[in-house]
């Protein structure tokens, strides 16, 4: 994960305190990641990195923890890439 993705998704958890590193097998849901924010986290990572998740990865496993969105998104961008 790079910091710039981090530093998105921090935004959308509220419960995930400012001094405590987002770990990559965080669960979202439990730091505050609600449906509505998802949406919003998509919004995001098509602003910061120019590419859209398929509609098969919209899924709880995607959302699940910041490991599984950062490899859809690095799906994403090899995807776009090509």
């Amino acid at each position: 994960m790079d910091s710039s993705f981090t530093d998105l998704l921090r935004r959308h958890l509220r419960f995930l305190p400012a001094d405590q590193p987002l770990e990559a097998d965080a669960p979202l849901r439990d730091l505050g990641l609600t449906s509505m924010q998802a949406i919003e986290v998509m919004f995001d990572i098509e602003d910061l990195y120019g590419v859209s998740l398929e509609d098969d990865q919209l899924n709880d496993t995607t959302f699940s923890t910041p490991e599984h969105l950062w490899q859809a998104v690095n799906d994403a961008r090899t995807r776009a890439a090509a």
